[in-house]
């Protein structure tokens, strides 16, 4: 009998992250949920999953209403089949220092970014849970660690998701239910998000470098998806900025405090009119990548190493046993030399 697929919902899934992953799952021929609000994102990324060989049912949704959120988990029970895996990914934000931001524009990225989480988790738990199997991704950031500068709103999300994930995690293993929670952390990526983020800087926002294509976040994903892996960070960056905040978090107050404005802006100008998603989606596809191409790496060694550590650890163990085994052989060598010195008489104790 053949396998059924498996059913994945990936919310955010018309651009960035989320529409690389949808890609990555596609290819592996699973039937995907592809939630957001951009209609015209959705159907370019149902029409990329369909040709990699996987299934896509598209359902318009805006993740800070819980209710539209319950709505499209049923959608997908009814139409897809049984919810596998769910990935919580969808986010907005607005770059700006906090003194200028509005109460209404941090609720939104708040709603959007961390409570968006919260409700795809439930909606999610309301199906694996009966049946004792299932998987949660959230895709988190190493800004849910060490916090920058006029991401105010988006980090604080971001580190409420963390915090919010580990307290239920310990809730599922209180219960002994087996729905795996894992929480993915990432680098800066070559994403749209700087094409559409609300912005009240004077200069076009980047992603600080190093920058990886959303392909690889993507590959870490699904690599989380299929692993009991309690967290993976992808990108050596990443793990540096979350070990260095454990490490020296006042030094990188400073640092970022003199660096972080400029490090997050080009050289060129801004438009003040440029439209933005925060509070609706805009009308094109803007696909997975930013336009940072040229400066985006295709590959993380960090993240193959890390997703083979066991194969790692045994390549280093066998290189240290060859080491050791070499050391004694040259030591058994050296003793039988001097032993055949000694019985000659030329070598004298």
């Amino acid at each position: 009998m053949a396998k059924q697929p498996e059913t994945v919902v990936i919310t955010g899934a018309s651009a960035g992250v989320g529409r690389a992953a949808a890609r990555e799952f596609a290819k592996h021929g699973a039937s995907i949920a592809l939630l957001a609000r951009g209609e015209a994102g959705l159907n370019a990324a149902r029409e990329e999953v369909v040709s990699l060989g996987g299934q896509a049912l598209i359902v318009p949704v805006d993740l800070a209403d819980h209710k539209q959120v319950e709505a499209a988990a049923a959608e997908v029970e009814r139409s897809l089949g049984t919810i596998d895996i769910w990935i919580n990914n969808a986010m907005v934000s607005v770059f700006s220092p906090f003194r200028e931001m509005t109460s209404e524009e941090f609720r939104r990225v708040t709603e959007v970014t961390y409570l968006g989480v919260v409700y795809g988790t439930m909606a999610a738990l309301r199906y694996m849970v009966p049946r004792n199997r299932g998987t949660i991704v959230q895709v988190g950031s190493a800004l849910a660690y060490r916090s920058i500068p006029l991401q105010s709103a988006y980090c604080g999300a971001k580190h409420a998701v963390r915090g919010f994930t580990d307290s239920l995690r310990s809730e599922l293993l209180h219960d002994n239910l087996n729905v795996h929670l894992t929480m993915v952390q990432l680098p800066a990526l070559n994403t749209p998000q700087f094409e559409w983020v609300k912005s009240r800087l004077t200069r076009k926002p980047q992603p600080v470098p190093p920058i990886f294509e959303p392909e690889v976040a993507a590959r870490g994903i699904y690599w989380a998806a299929h692993h009991r892996r309690r967290e993976l960070d992808i990108g050596f960056s990443s793990v540096k900025a979350i070990v260095g905040n454990k490490v020296f978090p006042g030094y990188l107050d400073r640092y970022l405090g003199r660096h972080g404005y400029d490090a997050q802006q080009t050289n060129e100008p801004a438009d003040p009119n440029r439209p933005n998603n925060l509070w609706k989606p805009l009308p094109q596809d803007f696909g997975a990548h930013g336009r940072f191409d040229a400066q985006a790496r295709s590959e993380s060694v960090q993240l193959w190493t890390t997703t083979h550590r066991a194969w790692f650890a045994g390549a280093i163990g066998i290189a240290l046993a060859w080491a050791g085994l070499a050391y004694t052989m040259r030591r058994w060598s050296s003793m039988q030399s001097s032993s055949d010195l000694a019985q000659t008489g030329l070598l004298r104790p």
